[in-house]
């Protein structure tokens, strides 16, 4: 584009940063897509994370950046869904090593459910999150122990659950079409913004 228009490559990258914003802005923040899915008579969201690959890094960010769980370098990203698998939300950049239960709570994700009268529903690796739980917010199947084994009943809420959680996959397959995630080379917090620039984009393309 640079050579082309015989311009510079910084002059370039600096229009391509400020489009990116422009269109970061256009996603929505926790509290405003929580207000919008109560508004429109909704009372669950979907919670999931995702890891979004990077390239290695040395020393210190090496080390902050790799994901045991998945066993590769990425930033982690946690994000909210409806009930169809429309991406509502996503958080900002983490470091891989960070578990999805720990960025849900420093997001004081419980909270801003609690706030806005919603329920949620997450995988295995919520478990524990909401620490109230004569009043949970929070959904999350059983997790099977050594001494007490799942009944058939736990087992049958577990597939239910993974039954409505299967939007989510769908959701985060929409965002990872774009071609940039295959291994991102940003600052993380560059990386928010264009996590935010491609969902404003994404939810564009899936509402056409």
């Amino acid at each position: 584009m640079a050579g082309g228009n015989r311009i510079s490559a910084t002059t370039v990258r600096r229009w391509v940063m400020e489009v990116t914003e422009l269109l970061a802005a256009r996603a929505e923040r926790l509290d405003r897509a929580l207000k919008k899915v109560t508004r429109r008579g909704g009372h669950i969201v979907l919670i999931d994370g995702t890891l979004i690959h990077t390239r290695r890094r040395t020393g210190a960010d090496n080390r902050r950046n790799y994901s045991g769980k998945h066993k590769a370098h990425g930033l982690l990203f946690l994000a909210l869904t409806d009930d169809k698998g429309r991406l509502l939300w996503l958080s900002a950049a983490r470091p891989g090593r960070s578990s999805e239960i720990t960025t849900a709570r420093y997001n004081k994700l419980v909270e801003h459910l609690r706030a806005h009268e919603l329920g949620a529903i997450g995988d295995l690796g919520f478990t524990g999150l909401d620490d109230d739980p004569n009043n949970p917010v929070v959904i999350t199947g059983y997790k099977a122990a050594r001494t007490k084994p799942l009944t058939s009943a736990m087992k049958q809420v577990n597939k239910l659950i993974a039954s409505v959680r299967a939007v989510c996959e769908h959701a985060f397959a929409h965002l990872k079409n774009w071609r940039i995630l295959t291994k991102l080379r940003l600052h993380a917090r560059r990386a928010t913004t264009l996590l935010r620039a491609l969902l404003a984009l994404t939810n564009l393309e899936v509402a056409r």
